[in-house]
């Protein structure tokens, strides 16, 4: 296990190597720059500017200079806000990302799993119907509709929620729903056909006729291994979900780091978006590699040893 975690690791390192690099180069390659704008700016206050942030050196310097700063936690300042550090701006922003992540996260988990658990139990039955059709309403309908559903009717009409932003606690509610809304319904439909698929399986059949007590069955045999798929979709969902959904934050105004990253992308501010983009990059890896050790967990039967992968 510690050779496999020291592998992926290493592995890991290079993979956000690469993917700074392309972000790197094709942050470059786009027209334009952090200071180009509608009104031209005069051409002496743009040396200026560049001479300030080092857009005058070489592209070889500017390049290793981001890489210093990638891997030592040191993106340098934004261009867009004006004497403020792209470290500051994620760290600002995780809090209320993650916190609104965190109760979709809770919400996906604590609902979905169980209900699709209960539609496999109840297969062809009015329950299972119901549960079916809510999971493919929420996977049809795009979460940005969701969200202004949501302030339209409870927000506007009803007056339940506010409008916008997470200073109240019931502000949460609206963004946690909407960000929850696609999520939710795959794991409870992933869930459901997993089970169902475990509980057709031979061994369940031999427990059950060799008079094991049905929750036994399903607690211990079944679930466990049904949630092996739900756990592969799981990890990188929680992934994107805890670093913040671009449309949801922009929609309800929360000052996360998806709305920063839409921000730095229509200013064209490199040092924010590159910061950004390996910040997502390594915590996906992350989420992908607990993933990975949790699967020995659930199921005894997987073994990272020399040669199993």
């Amino acid at each position: 296990m510690g050779k496999y975690i020291l592998k992926r690791l290493v592995v890991s390192v290079i993979t956000i190597f690469l993917i700074a690099t392309i972000t790197f180069f094709m942050m470059r390659a786009i027209p334009g720059g952090p200071f180009t704008r509608e009104r031209p700016v005069p051409p002496e206050i743009l040396r200026q500017l560049e001479a300030k942030y080092n857009l005058d050196a070489p592209l070889s310097e500017q390049y290793v200079d981001y890489m210093i700063g990638l891997f030592t936690f040191n993106m340098g300042p934004s261009f867009s806000k004006i004497g403020v550090e792209v470290n500051e701006l994620i760290l600002g922003g995780i809090p209320a990302s993650a916190t609104v992540g965190s109760f979709a996260v809770i919400l996906i988990i604590g609902i979905g799993i169980p209900f699709g658990i209960i539609s496999a139990l109840k297969q062809n039955k009015p329950i299972d119907y119901a549960v079916m059709f809510l999971a493919t309403l929420g996977v049809t309908v795009p979460s940005f509709v969701v969200a202004t559903f949501i302030i339209f009717f409870f927000a506007g009409r009803l007056g339940w929620l506010p409008t916008f932003g997470i200073k109240q606690p019931l502000g949460y509610v609206g963004p946690t729903i909407a960000l929850a809304g696609y999520s939710l319904s795959f794991v409870t439909r992933l869930t459901r056909s997993s089970m169902l698929e475990v509980l057709r399986q031979d061994y369940i059949r031999t427990a059950r006729a060799n008079g094991i007590p049905e929750w036994v069955v399903i607690a211990k045999h079944a679930v466990k291994n049904a949630l092996i798929p739900v756990v592969t979709y799981i990890g990188p969902m929680v992934a994107g979900i805890l670093t913040g959904s671009f449309v949801i934050e922009k929609i309800f105004l929360i000052p996360g780091i998806g709305a920063y990253f839409v921000e730095s992308i229509t200013n064209r501010d490199y040092t924010t978006i590159m910061a950004i983009t390996a910040f997502y990059a390594a915590f996906y890896i992350l989420m992908v590699l607990i993933v990975d050790v949790a699967y020995a967990f659930i199921d005894p039967r997987i073994r990272f040893e020399r040669g199993s992968r």
